[in-house]
């Protein structure tokens, strides 16, 4: 009797630490910016996040399947080390919803970051192509204003498109995530 159960014990050890290690070095939150030090092309956030840009986008839930959908304006103005992006998104049920950040740049590609719904100051920092922010924001009180950690990854494209992925987590359960690209808006 005392042998199956050390197996048992022995298997779901390694299962808990498999896991673990699986989602430290495997999974989305895995990622650490120097994971992209040397990485090209490099990321500066005043020349590719600015003037007038596209953001078009989809919101998984929690099942992995898409609940929503959106088409952003992205109005971007830099005065000095800080920005201020005002969003306008368009989502396909109808909806409409604005947000303005206030991006204030560091030293060595760190930032932080602000908007109402942001819970204190969002920490971000750039390497090589990519860029990370942590925040926790509040949803919408339609939404059942639940508090919710963020993690946006931010990766740069040779030819200057941003693509954007954020995972949104309550309680360590990953809740939803978001998917989108960010271009600036075509000359007409």
């Amino acid at each position: 009797m005392t042998e199956p159960l050390i197996f048992v014990l022995v298997g779901l050890g390694l299962g808990v630490l498999l896991t673990f290690l699986r989602r430290r070095y495997a999974e989305f939150h895995g990622q650490a910016p120097s994971d992209y030090i040397d990485a090209f092309p490099q990321f500066d956030l005043r020349l590719h996040l600015r003037d007038r840009m596209i953001c078009e986008g989809v919101i998984f839930g929690p099942l992995g399947r898409v609940t929503s959908s959106f088409t952003a304006i992205f109005d971007v103005v830099w005065a000095d080390n800080v920005a201020t992006v005002t969003e306008t998104f368009r989502y396909n049920d109808g909806s409409r919803q604005d947000r303005e950040w206030t991006v204030t740049l560091g030293e060595d590609g760190h930032f932080s970051s602000t908007a109402p719904d942001v819970i204190g100051v969002g920490k971000g920092v750039q390497a090589g192509p990519t860029l990370q922010l942590r925040y926790r924001i509040r949803l919408p009180e339609e939404l059942g204003s639940h508090v919710l950690n963020t993690v946006d990854w931010m990766y740069l494209t040779p030819d200057g498109t941003i693509v954007n992925r954020s995972q949104f987590r309550k309680f360590g359960v990953k809740v939803a995530e978001l998917v989108a690209t960010l271009r600036p808006e075509e000359e007409r």
